[in-house]
């Protein structure tokens, strides 16, 4: 089951995925977003040393460093 949040502000619900993509130099970063739909790449859980925030102006859930 893939991780999801609701969002405060609209009240819709949102999946953490995370994949893996080539930069410019070649060298491969992972990424985290979160969407509508559960789709490829759904994660089950948030990563270690990451925390779920919500933008205050859009409603939409991100992942931030753990403080």
């Amino acid at each position: 089951m893939a991780f999801s949040t609701v969002s405060k502000k609209s009240g819709k619900t949102y999946y953490l995925h995370g994949r893996e993509v080539t930069l410019r130099g070649g060298r491969l970063q992972k990424i985290f977003y979160f969407a509508q739909d559960v789709r490829e790449g759904a994660m089950d859980a948030v990563p270690a040393g990451y925390e779920v925030m919500e933008n205050a102006r859009t409603g939409l859930p991100m992942l931030r460093k753990a403080k």
